[in-house]
C-alpha cells in the first residue's frame, strides 16, 4: 500500500484536471508511481475555489466509478486543502473534510507571503477539537523559508508538516531542494506528497522522492513517511520524531 495525501486529481473543481479524461491520465501516472490510494484534496477557501464536503464526495464517487470502468487499480478518497482562515473552526462541523473522511487529520495551507496573526490560535483550537493539522508545502511560504525556526515552533506545538515531492528532488531549484532536505534533517517533515495537478505539467513524482530519501538520507526515513501516510488514511495517530531546533544552544 502506498498512499498520497495531497493532490488535485478531481476534475473540474480547481486548477487540477479540466476533464475526466485528464483525471484518468493523472490516475494512470499515480499507478506508475506505485500509488494504491489517493486522498483527493481540492483547494477550499483560498479566495478562488470553494469545494464543500458534499461536492468533493460526489466528485470522488464519480472518479472511482470511472477508474473501475477503465480497470485502473487506484482508490480515491475525499479530502480538502483548506486555506487558513479565521472561520475554520466554525466550518469544522459543516463544510470541512478531514483527510479520507477519517475524522483525525486536516490539511492546512498557509498564505504564500505571510503568517496570519491568528495562526497559532487556529491550529491550537483545531487540536482541541481532537484533530491534527498538517501544514502543507511550507517551502512555498516566504516567511518560513527565511526563518525555519518558525516551522519548528509550529511543529513543537503539535502541527505536522508535508513537503512536496517535486521540491525535494530539485524540480523547483536547488534552494527549495536544500530547504526541504534541511527540514528533514531537523525532523520537521512527517509526509512527502505529490501535490499533483496534471499528468504532464505537474505529475505525481512520489516514486522519485522516496528513492531520493532512501539513497540520500536513509531507508528508515523512507519507511517513516510511507507509514505516516497510512496512518492518515486510517485516521490513526502515530508518534512523530522529536523535532530539532535550528537555534544553537
Amino acid at each position: 500500500m502506498l498512499v498520497d495525501i495531497h493532490n488535485h486529481i478531481l476534475p473540474g473543481l480547481d486548477d487540477g484536471p479540466n476533464s475526466m479524461e485528464e483525471a484518468t491520465l493523472l490516475a494512470t501516472n499515480a499507478v506508475a508511481n506505485g500509488i494504491t490510494h489517493i486522498i483527493a484534496t481540492p483547494h477550499h477557501c483560498n479566495g478562488e475555489y470553494m469545494n464543500v464536503s458534499s461536492v468533493v464526495k460526489e466528485a470522488v464517487d464519480h472518479l472511482n466509478k470511472e477508474l473501475i470502468d477503465k480497470a485502473i487499480p487506484l482508490e480515491v478518497l475525499p479530502g480538502q486543502e483548506v486555506h487558513l482562515n479565521i472561520s475554520i473552526l466554525d466550518d469544522l462541523n459543516n463544510d470541512l473534510l478531514t483527510l479520507a473522511d477519517s475524522g483525525k487529520y486536516i490539511l492546512i495551507e498557509l498564505p504564500r507571503n505571510h503568517i496570519p496573526i491568528f495562526t497559532l490560535e487556529i491550529l491550537f483550537n483545531i487540536q482541541l477539537r481532537g484533530l491534527i493539522p498538517i501544514i502543507v508545502h511550507p517551502e512555498k511560504n516566504s516567511v518560513l523559508r527565511k526563518d525555519k525556526q518558525k516551522l519548528y515552533e509550529l511543529v513543537s506545538r503539535g502541527s505536522l508538516v508535508q513537503i512536496t515531492a517535486s521540491s525535494l528532488i530539485g524540480i523547483h531549484g536547488r534552494a527549495l531542494k536544500k530547504y526541504t532536505k534541511d527540514l528533514i534533517k531537523h525532523n520537521l517533515v512527517h509526509f512527502i506528497s505529490s501535490d499533483a495537478h496534471h499528468y504532464k505539467k505537474r505529475p505525481f513524482l512520489l516514486k522519485d522522492a522516496y528513492q531520493y530519501v532512501r539513497k540520500k538520507i536513509s531507508e528508515d526515513y523512507e519507511m517513516y513517511y510511507r507509514e505516516n501516510a497510512k496512518h492518515v488514511l486510517f485516521g490513526t495517530e502515530f508518534r512523530p520524531m522529536q523535532p530539532i531546533s535550528f537555534n544553537k544552544i
